[in-house]
């Protein structure tokens, strides 16, 4: 018999080492005394007298370090905004600065300010590498007056707490912020910018993926409007919030810039890591574990809970078709609507609302996880649950429904001592699901 809580981790360890945040710059940024290749860009460096380097996000520290290392000359400035815990070791030559995730906090602010205040004299003769991750929506935030901090962070909260997806999300924050949605780049102008993204959203698209610092922004005013409308958050927005919306609207604010900017004509962008990649990984690991692999999805989206009973479905259905042991992965980014006032994160609540699904099944496991170490306001990536996590939790006094009922995933599976606990990875590549079942 397989021990598929060691396979689990196994295969979890290799998607994570495959979605290294600096590995993935290796990839697509390397030079030369004279040249910089930026994915396909060639870039000549007598071009420019200064580069600056910034690099924001869960993963920062990590493609900060493959970004100076791949280039051949000192740089000017060099800024890291990443989440507390992220940066486990100083620089001597970079500003470190440790800001607010998922809410943005005070160095959030502070973090914005300082790179405006970088930004704001570039000129044609300044190429700006900017390395973005996933969290980079947070960790910088600087709304536009009469937004405050405090309105934008409660904006933010009620969001969150209502189940808006990132696209949603972010349609807000972009138009209530001075760099995102493309105002870094239109801040940045002439400079060159190469704009290299570690993609944690779905499809990998450049205007979402850190709320699209240096990319045209598809969203407008009345989108983001409608998003707050959606969710009958409309008497619950600040007052300056909802003014500002207003105000952009009617033209009383200029849009985010758009594709045909000509704030856009000297930026460079490229993907360098994403789901699809980590699971890929973990495919190979599986099967050379002796598993038969399947990637169902890296696009998963929706409420946690019922994506949750679907792939648990399809697990069955799978099992029933023989071909074990058997190993199905997926990826992607499920949302929460939260009811309860309990300690957990998606993927927490992935796994528990998966073992009320598989209870009683033998030989069969689920794990979810977030790449980034961090599910939720947790110290924990995710969880696992098993065929007999429910049998174990009622021996332990536990309600796994109520549990599930409240949000309060955390305590559950640290009394059972399944938690998934791997502490900043390093990179942020969304979510994995892997499930394993073998015949019992």
């Amino acid at each position: 018999m397989k021990n598929l809580r060691h396979d689990a981790h196994t295969i979890l360890k290799t998607a994570l080492r495959a979605a290294d945040a600096r590995e993935a710059v290796y990839r697509h940024l390397s030079s030369t005394t004279s040249e910089l290749r930026c994915g396909q860009t060639l870039i000549s460096l007598s071009d420019f007298d200064r580069i600056h380097l910034l690099s924001v996000g869960k993963a920062a520290m990590g493609m900060a370090t493959a970004v100076a290392e791949s280039i051949p000359r000192p740089l000017a400035h060099a800024i890291v905004v990443t989440k507390a815990g992220h940066a486990p070791h100083a620089h001597a030559h970079w500003e470190i600065i440790e800001a607010g995730h998922p809410i943005p906090d005070g160095e959030s602010l502070r973090a914005a300010l300082r790179i405006r205040e970088i930004l704001y004299p570039l000129s044609h003769r300044d190429l700006v590498i900017l390395a973005v991750s996933g969290g980079a929506s947070a960790l910088l935030a600087a709304p536009q007056p009469p937004v405050t901090l405090e309105d934008k962070q409660l904006t933010t909260q009620l969001l969150l707490h209502a189940g808006a997806d990132i696209y949603e999300l972010n349609a807000v924050r972009k138009h209530l912020s001075f760099l995102k949605g493309g105002r870094l780049a239109a801040l940045a102008a002439p400079a060159t910018v190469s704009n290299l993204l570690l993609s944690d959203v779905i499809g990998d698209p450049p205007a979402v993926i850190g709320s699209g610092l240096a990319a045209p922004d598809p969203s407008t005013f009345d989108e983001a409007i409608s998003v707050l409308h959606a969710y009958k958050l409309e008497d619950r927005q600040p007052a300056s919030v909802k003014a500002f919306l207003a105000g952009g609207a009617r033209g009383a604010v200029p849009e985010t810039p758009k594709a045909n900017d000509p704030v856009f004509e000297n930026v460079n962008t490229v993907v360098v890591g994403s789901n699809r990649l980590a699971l890929e990984a973990a495919s190979n690991a599986a099967q050379a574990l002796g598993y038969n692999t399947l990637i169902h999805s890296t696009t998963l989206t929706g409420e946690t809970r019922e994506v949750a009973a679907q792939l648990t479905a399809i697990l069955r259905a799978q099992m029933a078709a023989g071909g074990l042991p058997l190993c199905i992965l997926s990826g992607g980014e499920t949302t929460v609507t939260v009811h309860g006032h309990g300690k957990g994160g998606r993927n927490q609540e992935f796994a528990l609302a998966a073992a009320l699904d598989i209870s009683g099944l033998d030989g069969v496991l689920f794990l979810s996880v977030g790449t980034d170490g961090t599910d939720g306001p947790t110290d924990a990536a995710g969880a696992i649950a098993t065929g007999d996590t429910l049998d174990r939790a009622r021996a332990a006094g536990l309600n796994a429904g109520d549990h599930l009922q409240r949000n309060d995933s955390y305590p559950f599976f640290e009394t059972l001592g399944d938690l998934v606990k791997t502490g900043p990875t390093g990179t942020n590549v969304m979510d994995i699901q892997i499930m394993l079942a073998q015949k019992s």
